[in-house]
């Protein structure tokens, strides 16, 4: 199966996300900010990338546009329970930034599980 690179800074939901994905087959790697996560893809560059948009070091939108600019067909879903403004408003602005999937936090798992199959197939 894949191998897929989480980074998020809430420990619960590296272990959920990790845990559902495992489960699937995948090979998980994580990290709890932006700044790991980027230094993870580049020692080991994964097939898929789920990153949380609001984190200490590096906040999602700066790891995305770094991912991006430094590999330009990474696939990236990108996740966000909000912050100072609601989550959609945060997807939206990351979609910009050329992320192929959104989600809002609490994520379904059927849902997260469609897109990662629709991503790396």
């Amino acid at each position: 199966m894949a191998s897929i690179l989480i980074i998020d800074d809430d420990p619960q939901i590296l272990d959920m996300l990790g845990q559902i994905l495992e489960r699937e087959g995948h090979e998980v790697v994580d990290a709890s900010n932006g700044k790991e996560g980027l230094k993870l893809y580049r020692e080991k560059p994964t097939d898929l990338v789920i990153t949380d948009l609001i984190m200490p070091e590096k906040e999602g939108i700066e790891t995305i546009m770094e991912l991006r600019r430094d590999f330009p067909d990474v696939k990236i879903i990108a996740i966000s329970g909000g912050g100072q403004i609601d989550a959609e408003q945060y997807l939206s602005m990351a979609q910009k930034f050329g992320v192929q999937k959104t989600f809002a936090k609490p994520i379904a798992r059927a849902e997260l599980l469609k897109a990662v199959r629709e991503l790396l197939n």
